[in-house]
């Protein structure tokens, strides 16, 4: 044994006691007649010392020590006589019998510190090194956690773990795959799966009526803050439920999670909100509800008077900001600037602010005291508000002020990371129409029911259809989504029509599931929780990256491994592949 203990586990219970330690130097502080030397693993840090009690053996192996060297240390617990408080094991320490190096180490290239010096890239290229600060450690941790109770809340829910194949046939549907040739089968590829969604509707055929995995996914996509091109999933499926038993089961299993991981209680049901309710309100289908400024329609209201901007606007909508009527004219300028960038993509910015002395706007010329007045009283906005108007084509204006009211929560400081504002969006449209390709695209999947009372609209105005859909949705951020499944071949087979696929490519691609459903398939739902999404929202964080052990950068590589990278010519002969230069 190299170790008696860990690192983060003595106490002062452990006076007097000889104990064995093994772990990487954290530093050293040479204080002339004493060496401290903190001892970090990944349980905490524990102080050594040497003192002139100690033989000179320890002493010069002591003075020979780096940041980043493993030892050994054996020595008695000792009470500090001046503690730490910062740490769990600041009371003692330990005075060393016996130190020896089990392998030294070159300078790191950045300090394993909470606190680092090192940036993004070089971190990334050196991960095995991030991994020990504890920033990473601790995501690591969290992650671990929450996959352990997400095990014990679907087993006690009668859910049986499953692995599916990660090796299946590519569905064009959707965002890319990533392709593996197949060497045995020349010309011929598998995919890595995006979700394992046909096979988990497959084993509800089968009979297994609550299904779970833990599985890693994987997206050939351009890649944001919470996105990798693999990822991993909390996959579940169900038979013979409905959409409401859905809800209630995973609606227990996020409050379990809330409380067993966080110790944060939610005794109250999540509130649920229509898709088309949350693009109105918000202007998205993920609305952070964590604070109000909710959108006000004030198109109707303000046409008619001479300027341009609102009269040629197919949607003219207007936030709240609180006690904003103070902002200067550098501050309104920043917002206009914020909006007008390329990411946002709108022309400018109105303002009206609404002071106790009266009323002031930039489009004071065009509308009268009372009219503005009007415009503010529609809106609920009272003395000591500011009121933000963005105006343009619906879709695109819906949006751009969904930005602008996220950005204001940051800058009011109204989007607490350890705040929790749970929610369900539900009745999706089913479908969404290209304008690029002139066809319908299914908004989830092509297997997602509709409701049941509007199948009657399917082929004679399918925009109108809503899709028996949910998402669950936290903090402005998609945490999961699924759907009541098509269980019908009929239906399936309509519900392929309407997104292009002529018979024999709905065989060629969905057979052996159309097949399957011959056999007696049961009703059966779902959903998929994105589990990188879930700790980084528990964590705090907006990036994914922390709770992954080995992430891609932002270009979709490995920059520790170099992946991914050229391979030896004789493996493309083997797989029949030849590149061809662009």
């Amino acid at each position: 044994m190299y170790r008696t203990h860990t690192c983060g586990e003595l106490r002062l219970a452990n006076l007097s006691e000889e104990v064995t330690l093994a772990g990487w130097v954290q530093r050293v502080r040479n204080l002339g007649g004493m060496t401290f030397i903190d001892l970090r693993d990944r349980y905490g840090i524990t102080q050594l010392v040497v003192d002139d009690n100690c033989s000179p053996e320890i002493k010069e192996c002591a003075a020979s020590l780096g940041r980043e060297y493993v030892i050994q240390a054996t020595g008695k617990v000792l009470e500090r006589s001046s503690k730490n408080n910062k740490i769990p094991t600041g009371e003692i320490e330990i005075a060393l019998s016996a130190l020896r190096v089990l392998n030294s180490a070159e300078t790191p290239p950045f300090t394993i510190e909470d606190n680092t010096d090192g940036g993004d890239d070089l971190r990334m290229r050196y991960r095995y090194l991030d991994l020990r600060r504890n920033p990473l450690k601790n995501a690591l941790a969290l992650r671990h956690r929450m996959a352990q109770v997400t095990r014990n809340f679907l087993d006690g829910e009668n859910f049986m773990e499953i692995e599916t194949p990660y090796m299946i046939n590519s569905t064009p549907e959707g965002a890319r795959d990533f392709l593996v040739p197949s060497r045995l089968n020349p010309g011929k590829f598998y995919a890595l799966p995006q979700s394992p969604q046909t096979f988990k509707q497959l084993l509800m055929v089968a009979g297994y009526d609550r299904y779970f995995q833990i599985v890693r996914c994987f997206r050939d996509e351009d890649l944001r803050a919470d996105r990798q091109p693999e990822f991993t999933q909390i996959d579940c499926e169900m038979s013979f439920v409905e959409q409401e038993d859905v809800l209630n089961i995973f609606e227990r299993f996020a409050k379990t999670l809330f409380r067993e991981v966080l110790g944060v209680e939610i005794d109250y049901d999540f509130p649920r909100m229509s898709w088309h309710e949350a693009m109105e309100k918000y202007g998205s289908d993920k609305p952070d509800i964590r604070f109000g400024m909710e959108f006000n329609n004030i198109t109707a209201d303000v046409k008619g008077k001479d300027f341009v901007v609102f009269d040629s606007a197919e949607y003219v909508g207007a936030i709240v900001a609180e006690g904003c009527a103070s902002y200067t004219r550098k501050q309104i300028d920043s917002l206009t600037d914020f909006v007008k960038r390329p990411q946002v993509g709108a022309k400018g910015l109105v303002w009206i602010r609404v002071e106790e002395g009266g009323i002031k706007s930039s489009i004071d010329k065009f509308y009268t005291p009372e009219e503005l007045s009007a415009i503010a009283s529609k809106c609920g906005a009272k003395a000591g508000d500011l009121i933000l108007i963005l105006a343009g084509e619906r879709k695109h204006t819906l949006s751009a002020l969904n930005v602008l009211r996220l950005e204001m929560g940051d800058r009011l400081g109204l989007r607490d990371p350890k705040k929790f504002a749970p929610m369900w969006v539900v009745d999706f449209p089913l479908l969404e129409w290209d304008e690029e390709t002139q066809r319908f695209y299914a908004m989830h999947h092509p297997f997602t029911s509709p409701k049941p009372e509007d199948v009657e609209w399917m082929e004679s105005d399918p925009g109108r259809v809503r899709a028996n859909a949910y998402d669950f949705v936290c903090n402005g951020v998609e945490v999961g989504g699924g759907s009541v499944r098509i269980f019908d071949s009929a239906l399936q087979q309509k519900m392929f029509r309407l997104l292009g696929f002529t018979p024999e490519q709905a065989e060629a691609q969905f057979g052996f599931l159309m097949n399957a459903f011959k056999f007696g398939a049961p009703p059966h739902a779902g959903i998929a929780f994105g589990f990188d999404r879930f700790c980084s929202l528990f964590g705090g964080s907006e990036s994914i990256r922390d709770y992954i052990a080995f992430p891609k950068n932002n270009q979709g590589r490995d920059v520790m491994v170099d992946s991914p990278t050229a391979i030896d010519p004789a493996q493309l002969v083997d797989l029949n592949i030849k590149l061809v230069e662009n």
